[in-house]
């Protein structure tokens, strides 16, 4: 039998030579049957030189279509870096050249594409803020979106062509959302009805291939309301029933997949969180992971959505600790737990998932019982 590693290498070769039938047959049939039944393989890492302190550590961002995890680690003094880890476990650091060294600032991977371009943005010495684009090879370049006069602009997504998404704040600290083509031109937009805290989009899930992009806007009381653009700038806002209306309750998707279907979360009058999935005609699926917690904060935490409509995310239980699960498209769920996560309820320890891909690959983080970050990635089961 294939061990886990052989097993996600091949279907990977199938997909790209393009026999989708055999791909979809022998890999997604055999994944999505082991997400939903099987326990799942996981592997755990540490990036040399993450900190070993509280709050310090190796943090995932997410995981693309070749397997590769993309995230950020912080050292002894505070510092983010950033790495890439390939399937066969190398990995690759890299700082952005005039990041600052003191605490706090340093480098900050947000999203990255197949071809493994990574987004994000870096703190210099002078606590200005930019956007960076690392190309495969390894070159940086670096940019600002117009009209970012608040020292942040946050690369958040990544797609195949090279267009990326984000967020920057204006002299206001409003937040605005922007898209960058490959050749460098940017588009910005804010949703109708933004108040003082804007319109934001989330990272490395929230643009599609399509160009397609989603996430939230936060209107004049403070409550969160969902949104997808087109790539040809068509706008739809949208609220997921049940949502509460003050400020910090609502509507935020997180995720949006390459068919225009956005998974996220909303957030109920008592603050309780739950997980929602919307097609592309608008029909809205709301659900709970099991075990999820009823209190407010606790619930259900939706982070991606793959192309098998498989989702990942975590649920807080009634005792503040969170627990992994995947669920899958027919609302199956399977939950999931690192070995060595913490489960002390007062300072959010626990297991993070961060993202899966077309595989049912799911990467993440787990925080132990000192409340340090490690990384895992958890391989469908051969």
């Amino acid at each position: 039998m294939m061990n886990h590693i052989a097993f996600y290498q091949f279907c990977l070769a199938v997909r790209r030579k393009g026999v989708l039938a055999l791909c979809l047959a022998v890999c997604v049939i055999g994944l999505a049957v082991s997400a939903s039944a099987q326990p799942g393989h996981i592997i755990t890492f540490d990036v040399p030189g993450a900190g070993a302190g509280a709050g310090q550590g190796t943090t995932p961002t997410g995981i693309n279509f070749t397997g590769a995890v993309l995230g950020g680690y912080i050292d002894a003094a505070n510092v983010s870096h950033g790495f890439v880890r390939a399937l066969d476990g190398k990995l690759t650091t890299f700082d952005v050249p005039d990041a600052g060294t003191e605490a706090y600032q340093g480098t900050v991977p947000m999203g990255m594409n197949a071809a493994g371009a990574v987004t994000g943005y870096y703190c210099d010495v002078n606590w200005n803020c930019p956007g960076f684009l690392r190309a495969p090879d390894g070159r940086i370049t670096t940019f600002d979106a117009p009209g970012d006069s608040g020292g942040y602009t946050g690369g958040s997504n990544i797609n195949a062509v090279g267009t990326i998404s984000g967020c920057y704040y204006d002299a206001n600290g409003t937040e605005h959302v922007f898209l960058r083509s490959p050749k460098g031109t940017f588009t910005t937009f804010d949703a109708p009805g933004a108040g003082p805290n804007g319109t934001f989009t989330p990272s490395f899930y929230g643009l599609n291939e399509q160009g397609a992009i989603t996430g939230y806007y936060s209107d004049a009381n403070g409550g969160l309301h969902g949104y997808m653009r087109t790539a040809d700038g068509r706008l739809a806002l949208f609220d997921v029933p049940g949502a509460g209306t003050s400020s910090g309750q609502g509507t935020e998707p997180l995720s949006l997949n390459s068919l225009g279907v956005i998974a996220g979360i909303y957030k109920d009058s008592n603050d309780v969180k739950h997980g929602f999935v919307r097609t592309p005609d608008g029909k809205i699926t709301t659900f709970d992971a099991p075990r999820a917690g009823t209190g407010p904060y606790q619930g259900t935490v939706v982070i991606s959505n793959n192309l098998e409509g498989e989702i990942t995310g975590w649920s807080i239980d009634e005792n503040n600790v969170s627990h992994g699960y995947v669920r899958t498209a027919d609302g199956r769920f399977t939950r999931f737990d690192v070995a060595g996560a913490g489960t002390d309820p007062d300072v959010g320890e626990g297991t993070f998932p961060y993202g899966n891909n077309f595989f049912g690959a799911v990467t993440g983080a787990y925080v132990d019982a000192n409340q340090v970050n490690h990384g895992f990635v958890r391989l469908p089961t051969p």
